[in-house]
């Protein structure tokens, strides 16, 4: 598990994430897939954000993309973040899913040398038996 992490272990997943967590327990990386219009929408919910369709698909993807932000949190703005700080939040530019944007943890790099653009991979972390989080490294 991510260092420190393991306090937010706790996952309520809806009709609309359920699918992406069962995924993730199997060490995959899907991501929601229009029907209609073929648009990627992250973070998954009902519906196409381009075409408003409700009939959508869960496509596997490699697991890899780029940094398309991120940021370096070196304030704990909760005392459990404490053990953790510093830590990257990342949006991640997702490979075969245009458009698809998905927030993470980058782990297992130094920090202080990320830049927009870097190269990462998935790495799934096990916190327990019913949690499984996408986290990312460099690739």
């Amino acid at each position: 598990a991510a260092a420190g992490m393991d306090q937010f272990a706790e996952l309520n997943p809806d009709a609309y994430t359920m699918k992406f967590w069962e995924a993730a327990k199997e060490h995959r990386l899907v991501i929601p897939e229009c029907n209609n219009c073929g648009t990627f929408t992250m973070p998954p919910t009902g519906f196409c954000k381009e075409c408003t369709s409700q009939d959508l698909k869960y496509t596997e993807v490699p697991g890899t993309g780029e940094i398309y932000t991120f940021t370096i949190a070196r304030h704990a703005v909760i005392p459990m973040l404490q053990a953790v700080v510093p830590y990257v939040i990342a949006v991640i530019a997702i490979d075969g899913a245009p458009g698809a944007r998905l927030v993470g943890n980058m782990i297992d790099c130094d920090i202080e040398t990320l830049q927009i653009g870097d190269k990462v991979k998935v790495v799934f972390d096990d916190v327990n038996p019913e949690v499984t989080i996408p986290r990312f490294t460099l690739a």
